[in-house]
């Protein structure tokens, strides 16, 4: 399902505004960069759902552009049988980021989406975003035309918060093969949560704040499903699931304008508790992201914050779009990967049964699995909540206030041999940086989850059964 949460500037202790959230999926998750690229004219890119996916299609190709941006993002390997490497989004050169969440549509939009549809899928819109939008309205923009011009594939329905540091944009694109999706516009103001992502009531046509296509309204009017004269056009009642802001949505919102309403504001530790409290956040969120909204002084400072699962038990950790690596052990690994269950570090099998070679690296399979590691750490804490919960949430969040404490001076080094054009030096600085600040953080888990398996086990509270505890929460 995911999650994600645009906080305005005007709400903001720092005077910028954020992005955070997580994605719902059972897969692998890893983080990587992708690097700026030049594409030769007439490329072509594959985009859509196959015919075995839950609500099946038909791969189509569309045009690359000649350049691509770079950018951070968690990739992950499967959710209702949508194709491989999938992403939710992350933060580009530009400062654009994005958030993919689930948004259904009505049953009878559903029940329209033919088993051929054609088009971009959610992460196919979350990454084009990523690799082509300089600001969040390009985003919108160039949403709206490749569904246009392309069609769009779903398996029930999306949404989209893509974000820049002027302002935000909530996205949601409907089943049913009608090309029909509509956004609105978050600005300075703006305290806004989805999960599901959702839009309530819009103008009769596209303004400054509401854009959609030109049938979006008359098509709803020719099933039956909307007359004038009852009001305004609620697109969550109508096209959506019509149940409006979701307990955890309504939650989350009055909780950072409680936040927000303080002198101090909000900070990035108001931030991380949207999407780090139990209340929110548990297995289901495969790693977690916070963006602050920012234009550095160079594109190499802007920063991502991270965390390889879900955040209730793991620490988000500064990344920069400077770095040339990330850490192996924060990179793709066997664990939880589809399809790695039929494959081989071995090449006996490969000519006569084709792909049965594992899409790993050895060298990066014998690394520790950050994501692995931390899923350990997180089902011991929810076997024994009281206290190893909340004496771990309470450690990563320790962490974290020195991490806020060293990043200043860490972008202020980067900014500085930036400045002088030492470029190499940069960005060498930002890579080693940041790979200490993960790679002592993933130590830290180990020796947590070593520490946490002992008195479990000594407690004799180890959950043998096939019910998983967890915390409760509002969702």
């Amino acid at each position: 399902m995911s999650y994600g949460i645009y906080i305005g500037r005007n709400h903001s202790a720092d005077g910028h505004a954020w992005l955070a959230g997580y994605g719902d999926e059972p897969s692998s998750h890893w983080l990587e960069i992708a690097p700026r690229e030049t594409h030769a004219p007439g490329s072509q890119i594959e985009v859509g759902v196959s015919p075995s996916a839950d609500l099946p299609g038909q791969r189509s190709t569309i045009p690359q552009v000649a350049q691509t941006f770079r950018h951070l993002r968690v990739s992950y390997s499967y959710y209702l049988g949508v194709p491989a490497p999938i992403t939710n989004g992350g933060l580009n050169e530009h400062g654009v980021a994005v958030r993919d969440i689930w948004s259904t549509s009505r049953k009878e939009l559903i029940e329209m989406t033919p088993p051929d549809q054609r088009g971009p899928n959610y992460s196919d819109l979350a990454r084009l975003v990523l690799e082509r939008a300089r600001t969040a309205r390009e985003g919108v923009d160039l949403i709206a035309a490749l569904i246009a011009e392309h069609g769009y594939s779903c398996y029930g329905g999306n949404s989209h918060i893509i974000a820049d540091p002027d302002e935000a944009w909530v996205v949601i694109e409907f089943s049913g093969a009608q090309k029909l999706w509509v956004a609105e516009r978050l600005g300075p103001d703006s305290i806004r949560a989805s999960r599901p992502g959702y839009i309530r009531t819009i103008p009769d046509k596209p303004d400054d704040d509401f854009l959609f296509p030109e049938h979006f309204i008359s098509f709803a009017i020719d099933q039956g499903w909307y007359d004038p004269a009852q009001g305004p056009f609620d697109v969550n009642a109508i096209y959506g699931d019509g149940k409006g802001r979701w307990d955890g949505v309504a939650w989350i919102e009055e909780e950072m304008r409680q936040r927000a309403s303080r002198p101090e504001k909000i900070g990035v530790h108001d931030v991380v508790f949207a999407i780090a409290t139990e209340r929110l956040t548990g297995d289901t969120a495969g790693y977690g992201q916070v963006v602050p909204l920012v234009h550095p002084s160079h594109d190499a400072l802007r920063v991502m914050w991270h965390a390889p699962v879900g955040p209730v038990t793991a620490p988000l950790v500064p990344v920069f779009m400077g770095m040339t690596e990330i850490p192996l052990e924060y990179g793709i690994h066997r664990y939880l990967t589809t399809g790695e269950s039929a494959r081989f570090l071995d090449e006996r099998h490969s000519e006569r049964d084709g792909d049965t070679v594992s899409h790993v690296a050895q060298g990066a399979e014998v690394t520790h699995s950050a994501f692995a590691v931390q899923k350990r750490l997180m089902h011991l804490a929810f076997q024994m909540q009281d206290p190893l919960l909340h004496e771990i949430h309470a450690h990563w969040r320790r962490l974290e206030v020195g991490l806020e404490a060293e990043l200043p001076e860490v972008l202020r080094s980067a900014e500085i041999l930036l400045e002088q054009g030492e470029d190499h030096l940069a960005r060498r600085l930002l890579t080693v940086q940041s790979s200490l600040w993960l790679q002592n953080a993933l130590q830290d888990a180990m020796c947590l989850a070593d520490a946490a398996e002992m008195r479990v086990r000594n407690c004799g509270a180890l959950n043998l059964s096939l019910h998983p505890m967890k915390p409760d929460q509002v969702w």
